[in-house]
Order: C-alpha cells, then structure tokens, then sequence
C-alpha cells in the first residue's frame, strides 16, 4: 500500500474500445475501496485512442512527477493499414470517404516508400485529433464539419518495417518519437504509394524501456489486486 501511495509505475495493456481514462479511472477506484482513501493519486502517461491497445503507463503519489519524462521517451507500435481508401480521422472511427487503385502497388515501391518515412520528418497531425486550436480541441471542430489548418510538427521515426499481408494490407512496426500520429504516417504512406490508406490496428508495445509483455489488463489487475494475489505486482516497479 505505502509504495502506491508514495509512488510507483503501473504497467497495463490497454483493451481495445477503452479511453485511457478509463484505464486510469478502473484502477483509481479499486486502489480507493481497497484501503479506504478519500483520494489517490493518478496519472496517465501518454494517452491511447480507443481504437488503439497496449502498454499504458500510470504514475502514482510523487511518481506523477515523472510523466512528462516518461511521455517524451521513444515509443514502438505495431498494426495494419488497408490501402486503397481514406477516411476522414485517417482510421476506423470514420467511414470511407475515397477509393483509390492499388494495383501499381508493388514490393518495389513499398520498399522506396518505406525509405522515405525514416529519419527526421515533418507531420500534419489529423484533424480527427485532441490537439486544441483556439481554445477547442480539433476533433470537435472535425465532427462539426468544420476544416482548420493544422500546423506542422517534427518528428523522427527511427526504425520502419512493412510488408504487405494481403492484396490492400500492410502490417508495420515503427520505432518513432514522441509526437508522431500513426494514423497520419497511414494517410501519408498510402498518398506516397499513389493510392489512399487508412489505419486498421494499432498496438503499443514499448514506451522507453517499459514493455507491454510487463503489462496486465486492467480487470486482471484489479482482480488479482483485490483478492491479495498481487500484494507486489510485477508491474508495479
């Protein structure tokens, strides 16, 4: 209990379809019930979408401090894109708005493009998105209809692998800085292939040194945790 309070890192994979702070929120109550508190505590480092799984990193007590350092550290994702059609948030939440050919696509020209998102880049984040401009967060201007320039960013991507897994499927890994949108490196993979792209999956697997195979879901944790299986959990560090 004193290391919760005190501070510590959680580790948990995030299960598809739940908002990061309902992560945070699972945990924050069964931690309160448990020893009785009137608060606690807790923080995320570095938000998920819903669509998106994997390794979500909560800071406890004095361990809260550290999420700016912890959100500023390199991150890995895996995932697919499907090629050949665009939505609008650049992944599922939308529905397709263009169909584009796929059939020039070939392993030549995957392997060109690929090339071409290694290294320092700039990124336009996608509209669908909670960065604010203005006072307002762009995605509730985008589900409005309402259009806004969103300015560049930098970033690096240090490491990516593609291989197609199906006539209009890639799989990928990507080894990236903070800050980088993987829908947007989806939208832009498939314009640099001369066709659309969206993103179908995605999964964090490493924020720093931290690993998603550390990780425990959240009804996992809180389970074990409440029926004393878990008195140090491993993901507790």
């Amino acid at each position: 209990m004193q290391s919760l309070i005190e501070g510590t890192i959680i580790l948990i994979d995030k299960p598809l379809h739940w908002s990061s702070f309902q992560a945070v929120n699972k945990l924050k109550w069964a931690i309160m019930k448990k020893y009785r508190l009137k608060k606690f505590k807790i923080g995320h480092a570095g938000t998920l979408d819903p669509l998106a799984t994997g390794l979500l990193i909560l800071c406890t007590g004095k361990y809260t401090k550290q999420i700016p350092q912890i959100q500023d550290a390199p991150k890995v994702y895996t995932g697919t894109i499907e090629l050949g059609a665009t939505t609008p948030s650049y992944d599922l939440e939308t529905e397709v708005d263009a169909y584009f050919p796929t059939e020039h696509i070939t392993d030549v020209l995957i392997e060109e493009v690929k090339r071409q998102f290694i290294g320092e880049l700039t990124q336009a984040p996608p509209l669908f998105s909670a960065i604010k401009k203005n006072g307002k967060r762009l995605y509730e201007l985008a589900r409005k209809g309402e259009t806004t320039e969103v300015p560049l960013r930098a970033i690096t991507i240090h490491e990516l692998a593609l291989e197609r897994t199906a006539e209009k499927e890639l799989s990928f890994r990507v080894h990236c800085s903070k800050g980088t949108y993987i829908r947007s490196l989806a939208h832009d993979i498939g314009k640099a292939l001369g066709s659309g792209a969206h993103l179908t999956s995605l999964r964090r697997t490493q924020i720093g040194t931290h690993s998603v195979a550390e990780a425990y879901a959240p009804e996992a944790f809180v389970q074990q945790f409440l029926n004393h299986t878990l008195d140090d959990p491993k993901t507790i560090l």
